[in-house]
């Protein structure tokens, strides 16, 4: 068995262990710690984009909203459908987990293919644009579908007895009886460190691939990974549409702890706060992209104290970071195993 397989068995172990300690764990504390897991998914995944491919994407966000709003309404409105397994207890619930973030992963990842086959011809400035118009347009779209909420946010379903599905109840059916389904919350300590654990695997294995080389290549000089036969849109649709996947899984793992999901939470800023957690680690640096992403979660929280200057500390620290160390905190590469001859 290889050392990295050894590396995530242990790893998977561990939080299996840690997990039945998360009971006892202040519930502040235990929502930070999964926002934490959320956000290292979430800036792992760009860093596949903006890190190792040379891309630059400010759509996250965007891919975020439609993994948490189809897990989200697929767990409401085919909760009945649901309900077998998980009468099962914990082994049908995590069944219908797996399927819920597989959903949601899968929806992003064409999101991902319908904006990346077009736009990844384009570079720098005008692929950040795109990218930007597309999280934006999601949002919007988002905001006037009345089936997830729109505007006013999605908390879960209501079932009519003659069939009708909605968010809302209609003013001419306020009194027919119905069910209402809310969103489950599935999302624990467990669910969050095993994705974070199996994604950190994937893209570990995943650059030390031929593909690796081939976002690696793409990302030194696109013009000459050409002439020497790698097909440059290939790999970076690859990248976007991987990267797509697993911040689909992180909105369905936002969206079953929150339990309430909001347009709002998927707006431009969040797209910002992603980019800024793969710069400050250093793009293309695995580790230090982890490690910013926990920084810039915990950060905000402990300038909690002074909150009228909390936005204003935290922009300078972000400030005099780029001013001291422009490259991010581990801004290296990773790495690639030498091909065996």
């Amino acid at each position: 068995m290889s050392k990295d397989k050894l590396i995530f068995l242990a790893a998977v172990v561990a939080v299996f262990a840690l997990n039945f300690l998360s009971p006892h764990i202040d519930p502040y504390y235990y929502t930070i710690i999964i926002y934490i897991g959320i956000n290292i998914i979430l800036a792992s995944s760009l860093n596949l984009i903006n890190g190792y491919t040379g891309q630059f994407s400010l759509g996250h966000a965007g891919f975020m909203a439609i993994g948490a709003y189809m897990s989200a309404a697929v767990s409401t409105y085919f909760a009945p459908e649901f309900s077998g397994l998980i009468s099962m207890g914990a082994v049908g619930e995590g069944i219908v987990f797996v399927i819920l973030l597989i959903i949601a992963g899968v929806a992003a990842a064409l999101a991902g293919i319908l904006v990346g086959v077009p736009s990844l011809r384009l570079r720098g400035d005008y692929l950040a644009i795109t990218t930007l118009g597309f999280a934006e347009i999601i949002r919007v779209i988002i905001q006037s579908l009345d089936v997830v909420g729109a505007s006013q946010g999605f908390r879960g379903a209501y079932i009519f007895n003659n069939g009708m599905k909605t968010a809302q109840i209609p003013a001419d059916m306020s009194d027919v009886p119905n069910t209402f389904f809310a969103v489950p919350k599935f999302t624990d300590f467990f669910w969050t460190y095993l994705f974070v654990g199996v994604i950190i695997f994937f893209i570990v294995n995943l650059m030390n691939s031929t593909y690796g080389r081939g976002f690696l290549a793409v990302k030194d000089d696109e013009v000459a990974a050409e002439s020497m036969g790698v097909n440059s849109t290939k790999f970076k649709v690859i990248a976007f549409v991987s990267g797509a996947f697993f911040a689909g899984i992180a909105g369905s793992l936002y969206a079953h702890f929150n339990l309430y999901i909001n347009p709002e939470d998927f707006n431009f800023l969040k797209s910002v706060e992603i980019v800024v957690m793969v710069i400050l680690g250093g793009m293309g640096s695995l580790v230090g992209v982890i490690i910013a992403a926990v920084l810039l979660t915990i950060l905000p929280e402990l300038l909690r104290g002074v909150a009228e200057y909390r936005m204003i500390i935290y922009a300078l620290l972000l400030i005099i970071m780029m001013l001291t160390r422009p490259q991010g905190l581990f801004g290296v590469k990773l790495r690639t195993r030498k091909s065996r001859t």
